[in-house]
């Protein structure tokens, strides 16, 4: 039975690849602090502070078959890189490691200029310190795969930005719910699902270098529409400029009172929705449509309950006062 150690495995994307690593067959350990959440059941898991001197000394003397890293901290990557042994190494990036742009992306464009080595970071270095991370891990396996992950969506997501707009669709029934009109920058949503299967298949391939692992490039305005038609939302589909948005204090992408993951058009470059999916889709990915992603997210947020309170988007209240404003 092959060996995998992920480095991480108790937030949403370690628990998801080991849980499809176990049902590939794989003996699964993860070494974390155990705080974010508990690991796939099956999975071992190894408790380690990664800024203890001793962090890695529980899998630094086995030769694993597979490593998955997933910290965005060049410390704790580069450590573990010199620390552990291993047969097929894999680091998840993000495509925003690449320098903003609005031409297609293949995986030898440019990145952005990284964060110095030994750089204290913190999330508004987190572009420039995926870049350190993937430089710290070819200098040390030089064969490694880096998956330069674009947004992921699906059940368990604990962002919640994709799930906004099912959720609000519930809500909303047979009244008005507000979206952003004019153009909006397009997205490439992969559901965790697709990327973990692909990963581990991948993996099992030994696949090596730099892929984007992105969803189809698809209009924003079709992630509202498949929200609507999986809700059986019949309301009125209220369109507000961009500027209109912004003086009403409405935000993109993320957090709260946001339209989350609507990014506003305005001709400039963009961090997302421009990476060719080629390499992905050579090597092994199989993709499910986006509204079968926006229908299972639907059903997850309906068993949750629609109407509790969550960290991003407008709330409902928020969008009423702002639908009664505009009338």
């Amino acid at each position: 039975m092959p060996r995998l150690l992920i480095l991480g495995g108790t937030a949403w994307l370690g628990r998801e690849t080991a849980r499809e690593a176990l049902a590939r067959g794989w003996e699964v350990t993860c070494l974390a602090r155990g705080e974010s959440g508990d690991v796939a059941p099956g999975a071992t898991l190894v408790r380690a502070d990664r800024d203890a001197p001793d962090a890695y000394a529980e899998v630094a003397g086995t030769r694993w078959d597979a490593v998955v890293e997933v910290s965005w901290q060049p410390r704790h990557v580069r450590e573990a890189a010199e620390a552990i042994s291993a047969g097929h190494w894999t680091y998840i990036s993000s495509v925003a490691a690449y320098a903003p742009t609005r031409v297609v992306v293949a995986e030898d464009s440019l990145l952005r200029p990284p964060v110095p080595r030994d750089a204290e970071v913190d999330g508004s270095l987190y572009d420039a310190a995926k870049v350190r991370c993937e430089l710290d891990t070819v200098a040390t396996h030089p064969d490694a795969l880096l998956v330069r992950a674009g947004v992921i969506a699906g059940p368990g997501d604990p962002t919640e930005r994709l799930a906004y707009w099912p959720r609000r669709a519930v809500q909303a029934g047979d009244h008005a719910m507000i979206e952003p009109a004019g153009p909006s920058h397009p997205l490439q949503v992969v559901d965790v699902r697709d990327l973990v299967a692909w990963l581990i298949g991948a993996i099992e391939a030994g696949v090596t270098g730099a892929v984007n692992a992105v969803g189809p490039q698809v209009p924003f305005e079709d992630l509202v529409s498949a929200a609507r038609d999986a809700a059986v939302s019949t309301g009125a589909r209220i369109r507000v400029e961009h500027d209109r948005l912004g003086d009403l204090d409405v935000r993109s992408w993320k957090g709260p009172r946001s339209l989350p993951l609507w990014v506003a058009d305005h001709g400039g470059p963009a961090r997302t929705g421009y990476h060719s999916d080629a390499r992905f889709l050579a090597t092994g990915a199989r993709r499910r449509p986006l509204a079968a992603t926006v229908a299972d997210v639907m059903e997850e947020e309906i068993a949750l309950g629609v109407d509790r309170e969550v960290a991003g988007g407008l709330t409902r209240d928020e969008e009423l006062a702002l639908l009664e404003e505009l009338a």
